[in-house]
């Protein structure tokens, strides 16, 4: 066996995405403070990250501004706000957000991204969406904008469903496919076929294959490992693995893994240190056994997120039963 595995080396192409913002803001409706937001940005810059996503670009008649913060929305005015000296060329990070199927204004909400910090709309969108989210991605290609495709909840759906997404797909401009783990159920041979299944189905279109994987089974990290080793060069993480329920693969466990001189896990750390340790006594996310209850049973984290939210959070055997007498 040689000593220097391939895997230890690293690949200039592959690209990290931080969605802190986006993925941990579903803990607090987006009630982030600017100082916040400002915090995770400037450790996406210094650490070298490649993008970082900022929200979600949502409608506010879905999630009303009375309840939910700015990033649920990404209002231009608050982009601009924000970002608005942001430079992709100069800083080598591009700014991107996360567009639902169903719950966004796309046809009017999106500017061209000559006008927009923005530089990328991923377009997230469960199998029966498909249709929608081809006509989003080829909008927010018209308007300038690099764009991905975000099925959701893939281990909770069959291999013709997957296959009638990914024919859709296949034609057009999104530049990457993403494995989405959004209930933390998938194990390393799940993601191993479902890699191999999204690289034989759009071969010879240019699409790079991502993944977003949820720590529901405390496999996210190893999850995202395995897809880089198959080729995987697009990844998502949060610091601290902030983010809804059981949280995200780790940003900082991933850059350590990466190898790549470029990458700096220094900021990374302040940042959890001075703004998500203090986070974490007010807000819950992280595994637990409701999350990893649900993630074994392949069920949305909701009625997780519910019950450590109620009165008896930690009466897991009272959560185990009730969930296994629904099914």
């Amino acid at each position: 066996m040689s000593d220097k595995a391939p895997w230890i080396t690293f690949r200039p192409e592959l690209k990290v995405l931080d969605c802190t913002i986006r993925d941990g803001g579903l803990v607090n409706a987006h009630q982030f403070s600017d100082a916040f937001v400002a915090a995770v940005y400037r450790a996406c810059l210094d650490a070298g990250l490649d993008y970082m996503e900022i929200g979600y670009k949502n409608s506010e008649r879905v999630f009303p501004k009375a309840k939910f913060g700015p990033w649920r929305h990404c209002d231009e005015a608050d982009v601009q706000r924000l970002f608005g000296g942001h430079d992709p060329e100069a800083t080598g990070l591009k700014l991107a957000a996360m567009a639902d199927a169903g719950k966004s204004d796309w046809e009017t909400a999106l500017v061209s991204s000559h006008e927009s910090p923005l530089s990328m709309i991923r377009v997230a969108f469960y199998a029966h969406q498909v249709s929608e989210a081809v006509d989003m991605i080829r909008h927010a290609a018209e308007l300038g904008y690099e764009t991905t495709a975000n099925l959701m909840a893939v281990s909770n759906i069959t291999e013709e469903e997957i296959d009638t997404v990914l024919e859709a797909i296949a034609d057009t401009p999104a530049s990457t496919m993403v494995i989405v783990d959004s209930f933390g159920h998938l194990y390393r041979e799940q993601i191993d076929r479902l890699y191999r299944h999204y690289s034989a189905a759009l071969a010879g279109t240019g699409k790079e294959i991502g993944i977003h994987a949820h720590n529901n089974l405390q496999l996210a990290f190893a999850n995202t490992i395995e897809a880089i080793i198959l080729g995987c060069n697009r990844v998502d993480s949060t610091m601290f693995g902030f983010g809804r329920g059981a949280g995200n693969c780790h940003t900082e466990l991933l850059l350590g893994f990466l190898r790549n001189p470029k990458f700096d896990v220094r900021p990374v750390v302040e940042v959890i240190q001075n703004h998500l340790l203090p986070l974490r006594k007010e807000l819950d996310w992280g595994p637990s056994i409701p999350y990893n209850i649900t993630g074994q049973l392949n069920q949305h984290p909701r009625s997780a997120i519910e019950w450590r939210e109620g009165s008896t959070p930690d009466d897991f055997i009272g959560f185990y039963d009730k969930v296994v007498a629904e099914i």
